[in-house]
Order: C-alpha cells, then structure tokens, then sequence
C-alpha cells in the first residue's frame, strides 16, 4: 500500500526558520534508512505558506488567495510517499523519524484504483495506467 506521511508545519517552519546540520544530517540518515527499506518513494520539504497560493473554485472563476495562511497547525511543511506492507508498518517507521517534540505527522493510505469500484471503468483504468507510463517515462526531464 502506498502512504502518504504529512509533515506539519509549525510556527518555526512557518517562519523560515531552517533545520540545523545535525537535524538534516539525522533527516537524511532516516531517509537513507527509508530508501535502503524500499520503502520511500518521494519526499521533500516546502517553503512556508507566504510562499504559497490557494485556488478557492465555485462561482463564476477560481479565485486565488494568496499566502500566509492561519491556523500553522493545519499546514503542511513537508511529505513522504511509502510503499508499505500496511499501515502498521508505516506507523512503526513515522514513529522512528528524527522529529522534535511536539512536531506532528499524519499518516493517509492512497487510494488504489480497486478502491473505485464500478464506476472506475476499463477505459478509465486504461487512461490512468497509459498517464502513470507517461509519467515514469518523464522522470528526471526538466521542463
């Protein structure tokens, strides 16, 4: 199974504040783990909300709020992507990261396409297949 682990922010993240050589050095020795593991698909960090947009849809057009954003806990300073056997697996592995007090992840199964049951039709299967191809085929190509 596939999970995403969200990295949320804090008010330090929040404030440009960026991690230490021995926190990155920690961070990266966890993700080497991760890899080693097969485990770890992708991960990065992201600059904080100022930096960022929202796109609100409905009425006539979307409309763009720009950055910063309230509510520090509800955002996100960073993710993985795990390719785990289950849940549990991911759990022991997030309970592992190099993480300071307080600091909170939250962990989400993808859906797989069964999880879309009837109305993921063939022709659609077959689309989402032929764009994940795409995809990997692009890998590493800088646009």
């Amino acid at each position: 199974m596939k999970v995403m682990v969200i990295v949320k922010a804090s008010p330090d993240t929040e404030a440009g504040v960026m991690p230490t050589e021995a926190e990155l050095a920690a961070m990266g020795n966890f993700n080497e783990q991760l890899v080693n593991a097969g485990i770890m698909l992708a991960g990065e960090g992201l600059q904080p909300s100022h930096r960022g947009h929202r796109v609100v849809y409905g009425g006539t057009a979307p409309r763009v709020i720009d950055g910063p954003f309230a509510e520090t806990r509800e955002l996100i300073a960073g993710f993985w992507l795990w390719q785990v056997r289950s849940m549990d697996e991911a759990l022991e592995w997030a309970k592992r990261a190099p993480f300071a007090p307080n600091d909170v992840v939250e962990l989400r199964p993808l859906f797989d396409m069964d999880d879309f049951g009837e109305a993921f039709t063939p022709e659609l299967r077959a689309q989402e297949q032929r764009l994940r191809d795409q995809i990997e085929h692009n890998d590493g190509e800088t646009r």
